[in-house]
């Protein structure tokens, strides 16, 4: 487990001087600190390092989609006055692209795909995987087995953000949730340094906490690992890899999309092959097209939920989150 600070990836240049505090109090850390995080999962890991220094402000919340939300005038604002910016990856969070490259340099934008250590692997495709095009490649991320592979990083992270195909759903393996604490400890100290110490403090009682979550959903987990399951989309490589899980395959690459007649045919069909499998939904999507492909067959059904649409933000999100995915796949499974 790497115990040390990371050097952060800057999507922009730092502006030196922070901006004072004001208006919505809800991103006013203690300093008059002004963060902002895309998604629930990151706010989630941002809030635990920030607490008792202020809350960082929520784009994205409940079942909105990192690709399409429509941003509020409060998202707007706060990006407008924010200090620290953090996200997965601009291909990630498509819809935060635009407003963020428009902010120029006056904050400090944390890509955490970035993270110093974290391995970032193509979209599966192929088989009971849908084959892709780059429009549909803003949806993936792919997670290593565990093991340290420094030299294949750089490849790895440039090739994949070149051709688009790249799996994002980093979150999803808690030692990656590690990597990307070191980032906003490192982030949120260069931009306050007078709370530094606490960041730390914070961000090392988390890191504690996200090795007893490993240690305790992996024994939870020991008892399905061979079992397959198919899920509607490719967003759990890293959960799988992490806990080496069986997925035999998904319904779509973008589950914003129905799939065709063909991909049905064959996704009902790599069911028929398999013995005991179950088929996963998300609570953010449609979830006839899993009761089409399962209509006749012996398969079960399930819902994971792998951005926390219907958990209560905030820093025990996260926990929460990676629990509900290990307690779906024990039930269905």
């Amino acid at each position: 487990m790497h115990r040390r600070i990371l050097v952060v990836a800057l999507g922009f240049a730092f502006a030196a001087t922070l901006a004072s505090a004001g208006g919505d109090g809800e991103t006013d850390a203690g300093a008059g600190l002004i963060v902002v995080a895309s998604i629930k999962p990151v706010h989630s890991l941002v809030s635990a390092v920030m607490a008792g220094l202020g809350e960082p402000h929520l784009i994205i919340r409940g079942a909105g989609s990192p690709h399409t939300f429509s941003m509020r005038p409060s998202d707007a604002a706060a990006l407008q006055r924010a200090d620290v910016i953090f996200l997965i990856d601009e291909h990630k969070e498509v819809a935060l692209a635009g407003p963020i490259a428009n902010l120029g340099d006056d904050a400090l934008v944390v890509q955490l795909a970035g993270a110093d250590g974290l391995h970032l692997k193509p979209l599966r495709e192929g088989g009971a995987f849908e084959e892709h095009t780059h429009e549909e490649d803003d949806h993936g991320h792919d997670h290593d087995d565990g093991h340290d592979h420094d030299d294949d990083h750089a490849h790895e992270h440039g090739h994949a953000h070149e051709h688009g195909a790249v799996d994002f759903h980093i979150w999803l393996d808690p030692e990656n949730a590690v990597l990307m604490t070191f980032e906003i400890i490192e982030a949120l100290s260069r931009a306050d340094p007078d709370n530094a110490a606490a960041y730390e403090s914070n961000g090392h009682a988390l890191i504690d906490r996200l090795d007893a979550l490993m240690a305790e959903v992996d024994a939870e987990l020991a008892p399905i690992r061979d079992k397959p399951f198919i899920v509607l989309h490719d967003a759990y490589h890293y959960f799988e890899a992490r806990f080496d899980l069986n997925a035999a395959g998904s319904i779509t690459i973008n589950p914003e999309r129905a799939p065709g007649a063909q991909r049905i045919a064959e996704i009902r069909d790599k069911i028929r092959e398999l013995t005991g499998v179950c088929v996963f939904a998300e609570p953010q999507f449609d979830s006839r097209v899993v009761d089409v492909v399962t209509e006749g067959t012996d398969a079960r059904s399930g819902t994971v939920d792998p951005l926390g649409a219907e958990i209560d933000d905030g820093p025990e999100l996260y926990f929460t989150l990676i629990r509900n995915l290990a307690a779906s796949f024990k039930e269905c499974l």
